[in-house]
């Protein structure tokens, strides 16, 4: 069984395509658990309207941020695997099998993920690599420390992860990156060097396309790597 974790807030724009880009390669065992983090557009009844059981939609009582709601929608999953996808992406439609087949090929690795082209609002490709323009893929911890190239909608993870991961610390910049340094530490990556999935860049991207200053940048890594080395010393009295 795999489970398909989804962050909304107001998708009502893409969140149907992006769901029937899914449910068409999952399984009927399978689930989508679907966190809408207090949307005020029709992203719950569009949702709803598709009468699809796989979807298991919660909805936070007020709004979190992505973080949380990523967080919530994990704690909720009862997969083997895991996969995290944004509201208004396109996932081509070899992604869950290729993904599984390494999974599969090589039952050491606790982290997948793979490469996205990055497209607009009208699905047309604005760049065929995403990794390319951040300069390639490297799993190490340092490397991500300071450049992060983990990007949660291109990611799954095995269930024996989340033990690590969960929960969340307050100040860390992104999920993402929290989890794949931690999969550093504690498992081992496999990268797909192929877009399975195109992942869409417009001015309500939850990830802000504009470069962040910085101070703001340095604050970030410091509270990524203060949290991760809280982490280790409570797993190694746990």
């Amino acid at each position: 069984m795999i489970s398909i974790c989804m962050a909304t807030y107001n998708g009502s724009i893409y969140i149907e395509r992006q769901l029937r880009s899914i449910l068409c390669q999952i399984a009927s065992t399978d689930e989508v658990i679907l966190v809408d983090d207090h949307s005020t557009d029709a992203t719950l009844g569009i949702v709803g309207a598709m009468g699809d059981q796989r979807i298991k939609v919660y909805r936070n009582q007020s709004n979190q941020g992505i973080v949380r709601t990523f967080e919530r929608a994990i704690s909720l999953a009862s997969g083997e695997v895991i996969f995290l996808s944004d509201q208004d992406d396109i996932w081509h439609p070899e992604k869950v099998a290729r993904f599984l087949e390494a999974f599969n090929r090589h039952p050491e690795v606790t982290l997948v993920l793979s490469d996205a082209t990055i497209i607009d609002e009208g699905d047309e490709v604005m760049a065929k690599s995403f990794l390319e323009s951040r300069g390639g893929f490297s799993s190490g911890l340092w490397h991500n420390i300071i450049k992060n190239k983990y990007l949660g909608c291109t990611m799954a993870f095995r269930r024996s992860l989340v033990d690590k991961i969960l929960p969340f610390p307050k100040n860390i910049p992104m999920h993402d990156v929290w989890i794949g340094c931690v999969n550093s530490i504690y498992g081992t990556c496999a990268f797909l060097d192929i877009p399975l999935m195109g992942y869409r860049r417009h001015t309500n991207n939850a990830t802000p396309t504009y470069r962040r200053g910085f101070i703001k940048i340095l604050i970030g890594r410091w509270h990524l790597v203060n949290s991760l080395g809280l982490r280790l010393i409570k797993n190694k009295a746990a």
